[in-house]
């Protein structure tokens, strides 16, 4: 059996590997049906951040934002910014109106959505009666459900670019700036 990237499988139809070469990279054991390794084609390339090589073929040295990253810890300095972005008035701007549309959309959207439920269970009688032809009163309300997700994520996609990117975008070029500065990397 082969992959789509035509790479012989380790079963199936393909070759198949000796149990007792299986993970042997040496190059005489390599090559052979009986002794290629059985490695799937997740193989092929290192998951980012492990095992990175230079061309010389010795491991790369991690940059040092990844090693901030890899150990959790962060430079106290660069701490203050995020709080001081935090304590800002245009931060605080930007999270004000994300909850003043929010908090009262999803709080809309949950009732509609319970009394929808609350209709279907309490007055099965009155969500059968017939509208057109087979629709229903409950396959309309279910419909319209649909039709208000979609409505409430455009009106949020709207809100957002209309209200919040700007001001959300320009306090994230300032973030990046001041760690940039601290960080000595400032260009």
């Amino acid at each position: 059996m082969q992959s789509r990237n035509s790479r012989p499988h380790g079963h199936g139809g393909g070759p198949v590997c000796a149990p007792a070469h299986q993970g042997a990279h040496d190059e005489q054991t390599r090559g052979t049906a009986e002794t290629m390794p059985c490695r799937g084609p997740w193989h092929d390339a290192p998951a980012p951040g492990r095992d990175r090589r230079d061309r010389t073929g010795a491991v790369a040295p991690v940059p040092a934002a990844r090693r901030e990253r890899r150990t959790g810890r962060m430079p106290e300095a660069t701490a203050q910014v995020y709080l001081d972005v935090q304590r800002s008035a245009a931060f605080q701007q930007v999270r004000t109106r994300y909850r003043r549309f929010v908090v009262p959309g999803a709080a809309a959207f949950l009732l509609w959505y319970v009394a929808y439920v609350v209709a279907a269970t309490a007055a099965p009688g009155w969500m059968a009666r017939p509208v057109v032809g087979a629709v229903n009163v409950a396959m309309l309300a279910g419909l319209a459900q649909f039709l208000s997700a979609f409505l409430f994520a455009w009106a949020y996609a709207r809100h957002a670019r209309l209200r919040r990117d700007r001001a959300a975008l320009d306090l994230r070029w300032d973030t990046q700036d001041r760690t940039r500065h601290i960080a000595g990397g400032a260009s």
